[in-house]
């Protein structure tokens, strides 16, 4: 049925071995000096320990970075894809073991594990397809016997610094267009989770060796902490980086990149948002809320933060949230069927999750459920049950993110006082509305409507699919990663104009006359 718990780091090994990953990268205890202790919430016990990368490794990534950068901007874009679909191929082959590594270091029930591994595969196929679609643009010109064009070339050596809570899918995000568009990848996953990134370096790996004239330094992982993606942040030579994490994370980054005059893909904070019509569907609505407060224990940056919900089925709606919450499984995804809710990622989150709800019952919050359980079975991990708390109004932590499943209900009685509260927050990540009226959904997504990146109508804000920019507004960064022309961000776009006559007319109607 599942792992045995006492044999946690002994699985972990075994994956990491099958994948390829040698043991000088990391080892199962921690007599090597500086090394870091990685821990499964699952159990809250040590699975494996890295040692961090130093200065000196983060200079010798980028300079192979360049260097490859060099070779690999002149191979042709398709040939380019090619790789991206045999790291594809690679990916399906270890989905299973890649999801349950996953599953392990991160804490997602298997489903979700599988499914960040399917999604990692979805963007290699579209960056196949991408990679003979490089597009750019002819444009009509107002001098005769000319014209303009604009192409899209590879920019350079991109810095991906990713979140716990997603451990590939991101980088995979980043990855598979990054290397479409001529550009190398330098990954640092978060401390929390770089045995995911070790597994998946060495699947590139191994799909690199599948391909002559392939340069190294093309991908390469560097574990450690806030030093080591601040190091990246500063070095010119990479053009583009792209953070995902907290707003507090993406403040400190923006202001560094700009001084350099640095691109930025900041995915930062969402306090993502549903309403809930008159109208609405509630049986569908119950489901979809459900899946985007709880799934994941709360902890995707498109989770459900806040509900609005229409008088008039507030008793209703939330009297059926209610039983979900009381029924849903929670516990240790690998040694437990049909668990829903797997543990917070570690005690930091959990106590985070604490404050927020003490903070609500002061402002007249109405607590149902946040408390921990499992304890006696799992007394260094933190598992919990989703919080649903009806708030008198939208203040304190409504207005704030916590990474935890907190979900804030709120009546409303007129549609653009729901709107108004929505829209009434600092993040501006994901959102959803439940209706069946077409003037209420199409409104909802009008200029004048939700004020997010993700908008949709009868699903929840969570669970984005890989064809369609992902991304916010407002204190989210603005950034886009991901499908649609996501692209065009790891590229430098050049303008030209070329004369094909014997004239030499000016723009804007210049005359310029010499002997």
């Amino acid at each position: 049925m599942g792992i045995v718990l006492k044999d946690i780091a002994t699985d972990v090994d075994r994956l990491l071995r099958d994948f390829g990953v040698t043991q000088h990268l990391y080892r199962r205890d921690s007599t090597r000096n500086g090394a870091r202790e990685i821990r499964s919430p699952l159990t809250g016990a040590v699975i494996a320990c890295v040692a961090d990368a130093s200065p000196g490794d983060v200079a010798e990534a980028i300079k192979r970075a360049h260097d490859a950068f060099i070779r690999w901007r002149v191979i042709p874009a398709p040939r380019r894809g090619e790789l991206v679909r045999l790291l594809g191929e690679e990916l399906r082959a270890a989905k299973a073991a890649l999801g349950r590594l996953v599953t392990i270091e991160a804490g997602k029930i298997p489903s979700e594990g599988q499914g960040e591994v399917q999604e990692m595969i979805d963007i290699c196929d579209f960056a196949v397809g991408l990679s003979r679609q490089l597009h750019g643009l002819t444009i009509a010109s107002e001098r005769p016997d000319h014209r303009m064009m604009e192409q899209w070339h590879p920019l350079g050596p991109v810095g991906v610094i990713t979140s716990f809570n997603f451990p590939v899918a991101v980088w995979s995000w980043n990855a598979a267009l990054a290397l479409t568009c001529g550009n190398p990848v330098i990954w640092k996953p978060s401390e929390k989770t770089p045995l995911t990134a070790l597994a998946v370096q060495a699947l590139f790996e191994r799909a690199a060796a599948r391909m002559d004239g392939i340069p190294s330094g093309l991908s390469s992982v560097l574990t450690g902490g806030r030093e080591i993606g601040e190091l990246l942040v500063d070095d010119p030579r990479l053009p583009l980086i792209s953070a995902t994490g907290s707003t507090a994370m993406g403040r400190a980054v923006g202001p560094r990149l700009a001084q350099r005059f640095g691109r930025a893909i900041l995915e930062l904070g969402g306090n993502n948002a549903s309403i809930v019509c008159p109208s609405a569907d509630l049986e569908l609505a119950v489901r979809a809320i459900a899946f985007a407060a709880i799934g994941t224990a709360g902890q995707r940056c498109t989770s459900l933060r806040r509900l609005f919900v229409h008088r008039t089925v507030h008793d209703d709606c939330v009297a059926r949230l209610k039983r979900v919450y009381a029924s849903a499984r929670i516990g240790n995804p690998l040694d437990e069927p049909d668990v829903l809710v797997g543990p917070l990622i570690d005690g930091t989150a959990f106590q985070k999750m604490q404050d927020a709800l003490d903070e609500a019952r002061t402002l007249g919050g109405k607590v149902f459920g946040g408390e921990r359980v499992r304890e006696k079975q799992y007394p260094a991990a933190h598992y919990v049950r989703p919080a649903l708390v009806e708030m008198p109004a939208q203040t304190g932590p409504v207005l704030r993110e916590t990474f935890a499943p907190i979900l804030y209900v709120m009546p409303y009685t007129e549609f653009d006082e729901a709107l108004a509260l929505h829209n009434g927050v600092s993040q501006g990540l994901s959102s959803s509305i439940f209706s069946t009226d077409i003037r209420e959904v199409e409104k909802y997504l009008s200029v004048a409507g939700s004020d997010c990146g993700i908008a949709n109508a009868n699903i929840g804000p969570s669970g984005a699919e890989i064809g369609g920019a992902f991304g916010g507004e407002k204190d989210t960064g603005g950034g886009r990663e991901a499908g649609s022309d996501a692209w065009k961000a790891y590229m430098r776009r050049l303008t030209s104009t070329i004369n094909f006559g014997r004239a030499l007319p000016l723009a804007q109607g210049v005359r310029f006359d010499i002997d």
